[in-house]
This record gives structure tokens, sequence and C-alpha cells, in this order.
């Protein structure tokens, strides 16, 4: 009876790597503890490895199983947000729409998005004392100040700014008109 399941294909990943690394197929041999015409069929995707040469080869490569997986996951979630259905805060009148929401399972990789509006002299506080990861803003209207430590950074309109979120920081509106920016936080903060 023959199977509509696709096969695993590995080869091409191991080849890409070895290539990428210079190593020659008798190298990762060697160290898999395999032979080299086993290697150069599992790349050409003639032989499908049995487990234990996979985590060896993996191993010898240096590869993190993740990225030999990751196409046979049984789901690959994408989410979508309607423009009229995003969850929205309010924290002394400043206004946050979410546009991004993490899915379960993105682990470190974990990201949350949102459009914040902050009305003219209007300051953030929940970064005023720092936390884990990284963060990206970018302004979309109006014009801004990003006090990060003791430094100021300016910001106008089409303007992007990361930074290490552990630092204490605030974004501050400094124009006259309605601060908007896009901003995007990993790991999530606001929502969670």
């Amino acid at each position: 009876m023959a199977s509509n399941r696709t096969p695993f294909r590995f080869g091409e990943k191991l080849r890409t790597v070895r290539e990428r690394k210079g190593y020659t197929l008798k190298v990762v041999a060697l160290a898999a503890g395999v032979s080299e015409s086993l290697v150069s069929q599992i790349e050409r995707n003639r032989v499908s490895p049995a487990i234990d040469t996979l985590l060896a080869l993996a191993d010898a490569l240096e590869i993190d199983l993740e990225y030999l997986f990751e196409e046979y996951r049984r789901e690959r979630p994408v989410k979508l947000i309607k423009a009229d259905e995003r969850r929205q805060l309010d924290e002394n009148g400043i206004k946050y729409e979410e546009v991004a929401r993490p899915i379960e399972g993105d682990g470190a990789h974990a990201i949350e998005a949102y459009y914040i509006t902050l009305p003219p002299g209007a300051e953030t506080r929940r970064g005023s004392y720092g936390h884990l990861g990284r963060e990206f803003g970018i302004v979309t209207e109006g014009s801004a100040e990003l006090h990060y430590e003791t430094k100021v950074y300016k910001l106008e309109k089409g303007d992007s700014i990361s930074y290490s979120a552990t630092a204490p920081h605030t974004l501050v509106n400094s124009g006259s008109e309605q601060l908007r920016a896009l901003w995007v936080v990993t790991p999530p903060q606001r929502f969670s």
C-alpha cells in the first residue's frame, strides 16, 4: 500500500551546512563514525538515515535538531489579527493596540508587536526599570524622544530604533501632536 506521507529529506540541509563549514565528506564521516559513502547517500536523499546516524551527523556538524525537523512540525500556526479585532490597553492615556501575538511554542523567539499612541507630553512607564529582552520601534506619526539610561535619542516620523531592554528606557512624546509608533518586544511584556 502506497503512503501519502512526504519522506523526510534531511540531505540538502546536511550538505548545505557541511559545505558552509568547509568540511569534506571524509571529515564528517569520521566525526560521525559512519562511512563517507553513507554520508554522500544521505546528502543526496538516496538513503534515509537511522535516528542514531542522524544524531551523530547533527553532532558532527553542530546542527540544532530543531533546524533539521522544523519543516515537519504538525502545525505551522499563523496568527491573523484583523484591524477591528486588536486587543487594546489604555495606561494613563497611552493607547496600545496589539498587532502581533506571541505563538505558543516560540520559546526564546517569541515576540509581541503593537501600535503605541501617546498624546503630547506623555511618556511610557513600563520600561523605566528595564526588563529582559530587546525592543525595536519605528515612529509612524509625530516626534519622540527615547530616554535610554542617561542618553536621549530624538526620533522623527520614519526613524527607527532598537536596543537591549535591560537598561531603563522610556518613550516620550516630545512634539505638539499625537505620537504613533510601531513597537516590537521580545520576550513579550505588555499583552502576555
